[in-house]
């Protein structure tokens, strides 16, 4: 018996048509035109509130923004974060090494702290710290469990505005040393054994190889709790400290003027916010050369 296949079929006129010729009709997306227009209607309604309802009260607002108490609250405000910021971060990548370290010892204790100051809100540590006096009347130096050669009076050397700094310190150091332990270990390890092979110092690794790289890694968590720090200076308004968030409630419990002024900080939350973000942009693309995005 013999097989034989099906003839071909015939072709249609449709299969020889150009299809240069043919008309090519988008999607269409009806649901993301209605979500569009919602979304702009509501926008516009926001704005329109803004500008005509009279509680706002932008005359207030516009009067308290450049007030000098105010302006002097923002400086106390970015002089929290520098310090908290600086101080924080170098004890952290102290603390990010430790942990690092082959020491069972010293990893030990940087673990313990990270530990500890995470796990305490930020609000007690600020206050064991501003009633630091409580507990010693005097800090002495000396030989350890020994005679001391000087001492000082801790309550004059521990006031709200060194209690504020200590604490945002050490509570950041605890967050910043994980951020840089992290950016650390992202680096290929293959790259320290070449270098140690090529005789390299250990110390020049770091500073030449490892946190060139580990700084992409690091720069966007690090920006983010910079940021954070920022405006979470304000729960130091609780230690009467005259940075922005306390000033804007001492003028408001005088004045009764509520929302402008807290219009008033938070405009300037916003303008600063911006400012280190683009701050951020820029130093991220600096350490962003040569690696492909």
């Amino acid at each position: 018996m013999s097989l034989t296949s099906d003839p071909p079929l015939a072709r249609t006129s449709a299969d020889t048509e150009d299809y240069g010729a043919l008309k090519v009709v988008p999607v269409r997306h009806p649901w993301r035109w209605v979500a569009v227009t919602v979304t702009a209607v509501l926008l516009a309604q926001f704005v329109h509130g803004l500008a005509t309802n009279s509680g706002w009260e932008w005359e207030v607002f516009a009067e308290f923004f450049t007030a000098e108490v105010i302006l002097k609250a923002v400086w106390v405000t970015l002089q929290l974060t520098f310090y908290g910021t600086a101080l924080g971060f170098a004890l952290g990548i102290v603390l990010a090494f430790m942990r690092l370290s082959a020491s069972p010892f010293l990893k030990a204790v940087s673990f313990a702290y990270i530990w500890a100051f995470r796990s305490i809100p930020l609000i007690v540590q600020l206050l064991f710290w501003f009633n630091l006096a409580y507990l010693y009347k005097e800090l002495e130096f000396g030989i350890p469990f020994g005679p001391g050669f000087f001492s000082f009076d801790t309550m004059g050397l521990v006031g709200a505005m060194s209690a504020a700094v200590l604490g945002l310190a050490l509570h950041q150091a605890a967050y910043a040393a994980e951020i840089v332990r992290g950016g650390v270990l992202s680096v290929d390890s293959g790259q320290l054994e070449a270098a140690a092979a090529l005789g390299i110092p250990r110390l020049r690794q770091i500073r030449r190889i490892v946190l060139p790289q580990a700084m992409r890694s690091i720069l966007p968590n690090a920006a983010n709790e910079v940021i954070s720090l920022f405006k979470g200076t304000s729960i130091v308004s609780v230690m009467a400290i005259g940075e922005l968030f306390y000033q804007v409630q001492v003028i408001y419990g005088r004045n009764g003027r509520v929302v402008p002024l807290l219009m008033v900080a938070t405009a300037w939350y916003i303008l600063l916010t911006t400012v280190l973000s683009v701050l951020q942009y820029y130093v991220e693309r600096h350490f962003a050369k040569g690696s492909a995005r």
